[in-house]
């Protein structure tokens, strides 16, 4: 399968602990493909001090959403760099139907357009339990899960002995007011891509190397590449 030959836009979704990254990432490998995260843009923006990136800061240290506006104009910034020129993903954008709308009517002002909107689709169950299972190492970031990577010692970290903590947005309670703000926002944008006959729905409730394949094979199919 040669990925170079084409030259495609994809948005990657799924709620948060559906694995969208980790899925962004091997298809920007198989693919060839720009892979674009909105998570990276803000650290990068924030780093570097730029416009957007300190009106976002404005924002956040508020407590308040970054407008729909702002993010969409670090992305459209972004994709116009020249690693994006031979194609791009978006990974967790966009999260909202104006955002979706937005992105849309800026492309079409270009001659461009997306090709494909992938939601990586998990159980809310499964959701809740990937993400309250979740622990991180104090001293040195580690990443543990409960159930399916657990520390050899309860508590403690199996590189560096540190403490082990549960952020306050891995707790039960708060991911399952996550999943509703997901749902709330995110669910009109998949609609919205149905709609234009884009949206590929994979099960991400299976090994990672599985929703991979399925994802590359679905892709192939759909565009006949």
């Amino acid at each position: 399968m040669r990925w170079k030959t084409y030259k495609v836009h994809i948005v990657i979704l799924g709620a948060p602990g559906a694995g969208k990254g980790t899925q962004a990432e091997i298809i920007h490998q198989k693919m060839n493909l720009a892979h674009v995260s909105t998570g990276d843009l803000f650290r990068q923006a924030l780093d570097r001090g730029t416009e957007l990136g300190l009106l976002a800061k404005d924002y956040m240290e508020k407590g308040n959403l970054v407008p729909d506006e702002i993010v969409t104009k670090m992305v459209l910034q972004r994709i116009k760099q020249s690693d994006c020129l031979s194609g791009w993903l978006l990974e967790g954008f966009p999260r909202t139907l104006q955002q979706a709308e937005m992105l849309d009517k800026a492309l079409a002002e270009q001659g461009e357009k997306i090709d494909n909107a992938v939601y990586v689709e998990v159980p809310e169950v499964e959701l809740i339990k990937r993400l309250s299972g979740r622990w991180t190492c104090r001293s040195c970031q580690a990443p543990y899960h409960m159930v399916s990577s657990p520390p050899e010692v309860q508590g403690k970290c199996d590189k560096c002995g540190g403490e082990l903590y549960q952020r306050l947005d891995d707790n039960e309670q708060t991911v399952k007011e996550r999943l509703k703000v997901f749902n709330a926002m995110t669910i009109p944008t998949l609609r919205y891509y149905q709609k234009q006959n884009k949206l590929l729905k994979v099960d991400g409730n299976k090994e990672i190397q599985e929703v991979a394949s399925e994802i590359l094979f679905e892709l192939e199919k759909i565009n006949k590449w």
